[in-house]
């Protein structure tokens, strides 16, 4: 049985168009196929803790010498750690905020990119002594901005900090195989904004079931 990993970034909640989205990926995948374990993590409405100082000297103590207090700092980032340790895919439905990635995002992923966790740090490795931990896994990008043109030659491709972001650390987070599908147009909420919105719901069909279809395949061949 495959599991997934969805974590929804939108402080919106009935409004929003990447959680529809996801609702939408994870109906098409169960019509598909009901073997699917899903693991929920709503940073939006539940946002992990910002990293501090003292969570930061917990992680960088050897596991031996950490203080029961260490332990507690790390507690959130050893759960979410888990969580994504336990998945096949990871759907991660996020809108764009001032360009870049929202807050409650920015704090999962710095739970998320620890050091003896996610990568090791191996200084013998020359100028590239981080190595991802895990591997294996599928990632599908889930976005919606309010302006439009982010992507190469748009006229908006300089201003996108959020996927470029997200497919910079998608290696921390062990996936080898990244999808992204986007709804532009938000504000606009004109023709090409219903057109962007029914393009990404067709292509989030599409993905879904051909994930659910590799996941059965492979179930099938192990």
């Amino acid at each position: 049985m495959a599991t997934l990993l969805r974590i929804d970034a939108s402080a919106r909640h009935t409004r929003s168009l990447t959680r529809m989205m996801s609702d939408h990926f994870l109906h098409t995948w169960h019509r598909t196929t009901s073997d699917l374990k899903v693991i929920e993590r709503d940073v939006g409405l539940y946002p992990p803790t910002p990293i501090s100082e003292s969570w930061i000297d917990a992680a960088f103590t050897p596991i031996d010498r950490r203080t029961n207090e260490q332990r507690a700092q790390l507690e959130t980032s050893d759960r979410l750690i888990d969580e994504l340790d336990r998945s096949d895919v990871i759907l991660m439905a996020t809108p764009m905020y001032n360009y870049g990635l929202p807050a409650s995002l920015k704090a999962w992923v710095d739970q998320i990119v620890r050091v003896g966790k996610t990568f090791t740090f191996d200084l013998s490795r020359g100028d590239r002594p981080l190595e991802p931990i895990f591997s294996g896994k599928t990632l599908a990008i889930l976005t919606a901005t309010g302006e439009f043109g982010f992507g190469a030659g748009g006229i908006n491709a300089d201003a996108d900090h959020l996927v470029p972001h997200i497919r910079t650390i998608s290696k921390y987070l062990g996936a080898e195989s990244l999808h992204h599908i986007g709804i532009e147009y938000q504000e606009f909420a004109d023709h090409r904004f219903e057109k962007s919105k029914a393009d990404a719901l067709t292509s989030v069909e599409l993905l879904a079931q051909k994930l659910a279809e590799l996941s059965m395949t492979h179930q099938t061949v192990s």
